[in-house]
């Protein structure tokens, strides 16, 4: 629990850590290692309500924590990718399997909005944006590469430099924050 794996999720660790909670099974000094993910992802997967698989292969560690979701009666969520990419094919299968398909965030609100009858799915368009002092260091330097034109994920990236789970997880995040917008085609613009 004390060891961060891998070490650039540190930011992460320090906002779950002050903000919620973090829970291991494993002894403090444990480090993670191929053994411990399943272990670990399945405790993550029983928590939740969803899982998103945003990119996996056929062989993908994340395949297993989706599985182990489902067998858990949580909903399933996978991420399109490129149709020539091998790190799409897990989320391709997923999606052929059942697992809902996620290109936005109202996509996830859609799922779930029987556990907030009193709030219409459409007011989150409506919502303040968040500030930009409540954004994390990964969300900061992707909204600063967001223009008001559109950009496709692969241009972000490119000027980023962040991995591509990276920058989908920030611009899920921006969404969520109704800072930035995906637009068909996986164009991504600021709102």
């Amino acid at each position: 629990i004390n060891i961060v794996y891998p070490a650039e999720n540190a930011e992460l660790y320090e906002c779950i850590a002050n903000n919620g909670a973090v829970i291991t099974q494993f002894p403090f000094n444990r480090k993670g290692d191929k053994q411990s993910f399943p272990i670990r992802n399945r405790i993550v997967a029983g928590m939740t309500l969803g899982t998103i698989v945003i990119e996996a292969n056929q062989k993908s560690g994340a395949l297993i924590t989706a599985n182990m979701a489902a067998d858990n009666n949580r909903q399933v969520f996978a991420v399109p990718g490129r149709i020539d990419s091998p790190q799409s094919r897990g989320c391709h299968n997923l999606i052929r399997n059942g697992a809902a398909l996620c290109e936005n965030a109202e996509d996830i609100l859609a799922e779930f909005e029987h556990l907030f009858p009193n709030q219409a799915l459409g007011q989150a368009d409506s919502s303040e944006p968040v500030p930009l002092a409540n954004l994390t260091d990964h969300e900061q330097a992707v909204f600063d590469i967001l223009e008001t034109t559109e950009q496709t994920i692969d241009t972000i990236i490119a000027k980023s430099d962040l991995p591509t789970p990276t920058v989908s997880v920030a611009l899920l995040g921006l969404e969520m924050k109704h800072l930035a917008k995906q637009l068909p085609g996986k164009l991504f613009t600021r709102r």
